[in-house]
């Protein structure tokens, strides 16, 4: 076995075994942590599909709310289990980015035009969450009704944390494969041509509105996933922490601070930020409110002008240089022009 494969064997069976370690009365708290920790990486991971190859999205706010109030408004309403509820809100996201991404890629809105689109698209969900409060709850937000039995498999509804803890860990792991499997693929190669320059990626036989619908489709349908995950967890949906431009630019702060060139930067960024969250919150209460946002701009700010690949995009940078990762290991686009 080689070295990265037995420390990844490693990391998981300590993932694994986390929740059976002693923390008192700490336990329940520490889960808590973890499975946000897993839960938004996954997300993350999910916007730095498209953000990787230069398609940056402020709009992943509304593919999120989709996911988490389709799934919630079926239970509530019509008893849908959140198994096929959370499919009725994946498709949901890929129809509104198909619809809103087709017009786009056909017609070449690029740049800071399709970022102000996206920011809109966002914009628009969570204003009709806000208008619809008859369904919705408006902007009090919506309470997952809660299931006959304490546990239910058909509900998705647990007491034990550990179960959420176990779910998201494997879907952050299936995040992980779909990241990887995008990385190694032809598509790959197309977006990265297509975010270079689209008039030559055309005139060698790409289908540029096709690769940039694909994975625009993918993004969404992953997010809308993991905001169906994210609604089962807390049991509480609202337009403020699930929709709109504030959970968007959450989205994009983790996955630059960690580098959405790399397959763990989302990961490695989601973990800080939470974990500057959750240490500001415990140790300062609300004597310092929006500080860990003004720390988060403070940082987003120093990284795009010093480390555009971010903190693990730049340790990976630093072992390739030391010799540490192997000679065959295929780089990033951007490292590799950066190289």
């Amino acid at each position: 076995m080689t070295r990265p494969r037995a420390l990844a064997a490693l990391l998981m069976v300590l993932i694994a075994a986390l929740p059976l370690v002693p923390m008192g009365g700490m336990r329940q708290y520490a889960l808590h942590v973890l499975v946000q920790i897993f839960i938004w990486s996954f997300i993350a991971g999910a916007w730095s599909l498209m953000g990787r190859f230069r398609l940056v999205s402020l709009g992943h706010g509304a593919f999120l709310g989709i996911g988490a109030y389709t799934s919630t408004l079926l239970w509530n309403v019509f008893g849908l289990t959140p198994w096929a509820g959370g499919l009725a809100a994946v498709a949901g996201a890929v129809a509104v980015a198909a619809v809103v991404g087709y017009p786009c890629y056909r017609l070449r809105v690029v740049g800071h035009y399709f970022v102000l689109v996206t920011l809109a698209v966002g914009e628009v969900v969570r204003l009709l969450i806000i208008a619809e409060r008859g369904w919705t709850g408006g902007s009090l937000g919506l309470t997952l009704r809660p299931a006959p039995a304490q546990a239910s498999l058909l509900a998705a509804q647990f007491a034990d944390k550990r179960i959420f803890y176990y779910a998201s860990v494997l879907v952050w792991l299936g995040g992980l494969a779909i990241w990887r499997r995008v990385d190694r693929s032809m598509a790959r190669s197309a977006m990265e041509a297509i975010g270079e320059d689209e008039t030559a990626a055309a005139s060698v036989g790409i289908d540029v509105t096709r690769f940039k619908l694909g994975i625009t489709a993918l993004s969404a349908a992953l997010t809308a996933g993991g905001g169906v995950l994210y609604a089962q967890y807390i049991t509480y949906v609202s337009p403020e922490t699930l929709s709109g431009i504030g959970v968007s630019l959450r989205i994009v702060f983790a996955a630059v601070l960690g580098g959405m060139y790399s397959l763990l930067g989302p990961t490695v960024g989601t973990a800080l930020t939470i974990a500057l969250s959750e240490y500001l919150r415990v140790t300062f209460g609300i004597r310092l409110i929006g500080m860990a946002e003004t720390i988060y701009g403070l940082a987003l700010i120093l990284l795009i002008i010093f480390l555009p690949v971010g903190l693990y995009g730049g340790l990976e940078q630093v072992m390739r240089r030391a010799g540490a990762v192997r000679p065959g290991r295929r780089m990033t686009f951007l490292q590799t022009r950066k190289g």
